[in-house]
């Protein structure tokens, strides 16, 4: 199946008339992921004509006003819309505090069910994906985060057919790599089946080059980049502790990444944003800049 991701913000910490500050949501059958909120996220929801009660689980990359001061005004909307979920809310060192802190001036009584956790490693699994956090350098407690869709056993039908073996519990058995017996004969699953390769999506946003960039991305289908700065800039990009986007591609490449898409980017560059891709694509030719409000799949 197709995993479809809108990028809500993509603007590095000074939006612009065409880029919001970052936001970007990932949404895979029932769940719908919110990767940071910065400031104008719930409008940015209403102009993609989106529902922000669907959110199901909120990822905070890092505690920097550009990737959560949205948090207030989307968790007020979320309340007086009657929102009836309980929100997983994860994030790096120090989360717990945070949320608390920013939030209480405006909602001293949050009115839906929130469960705040601070995570490294794998740290949410269900049956059909888990999610990783990989620790990150920015000055403050920051994660990669990589979306795995597990592998799935699937099954052929045309053999099945050859076979004629009918729709029951034994093709359950088969699709969880069990071997069945059938009018007399031993039926091996590896005969009839195949492995569906899961799909892996990972978000690097703010960070110095790092191992850690090369792990989270690693045989990622699409890896979400920063490009705050160009390799000209390199040296502010060292000094701030971000990424250029040559290193964004340089990441994309070493860890053989099917697609690499930037965002995170600097006002600085409003006026001749194709440096940015053009540079990337000298290392790493799959690459796109992404734009507010553009939807891609995986």
């Amino acid at each position: 199946m197709k995993i479809p991701l809108v990028f809500l913000g993509t603007s590095q910490a000074i939006p612009t008339a065409k880029r919001n500050h970052t936001a970007v949501l990932l949404s895979y059958k029932e769940e719908t992921l919110l990767i940071d909120c910065g400031e104008g996220t719930q409008r940015q929801f209403r102009k993609a004509r989106l529902n922000p009660c669907k959110i199901t689980k909120l990822l905070i990359t890092h505690w920097h006003g550009d990737h959560v001061l949205g948090l207030p005004g989307l968790f007020q909307t979320l309340a007086l819309s009657n929102y009836n979920r309980k929100l997983d809310i994860y994030g790096p060192a120090k989360t717990k505090i945070f949320t608390k802190m920013l939030i209480y001036p405006f909602i001293p009584v949050l009115k839906f069910e929130a469960n705040v956790n601070e995570v490294q490693g794998k740290f949410l699994e269900t049956n059909d994906f888990y999610i990783e956090a990989f620790p990150l350098q920015h000055g403050v407690p920051c994660n990669a985060y990589s979306f795995v869709e597990k592998d799935k056993i699937r099954i052929d039908k045309k053999k099945l057919e050859k076979l004629k073996i009918p729709g029951s519990p034994l093709i359950g058995e088969l699709q969880k790599g069990k071997d069945i017996k059938f009018n007399g004969k031993t039926i091996k699953s590896e005969d009839v089946t195949y492995k569906e390769k899961g799909k892996k999506i990972t978000i690097i946003l703010d960070t110095e080059l790092t191992e850690n960039c090369y792990k989270a991305a690693e045989n990622a289908d699409l890896l979400i980049a920063e490009a705050t700065y160009s390799n000209d800039d390199k040296e502010l990009a060292k000094e701030y502790k971000h990424l250029t986007a040559g290193q964004a591609a340089q990441i994309a490449k070493k860890a053989r990444c099917k697609k690499l898409i930037l965002t995170h980017i600097s006002q600085r560059y409003q006026s001749n944003e194709k440096i940015l891709l053009e540079e990337a694509r000298k290392i790493f030719r799959n690459t796109e800049l992404a734009e507010d409000l553009m939807k891609v799949e995986v």
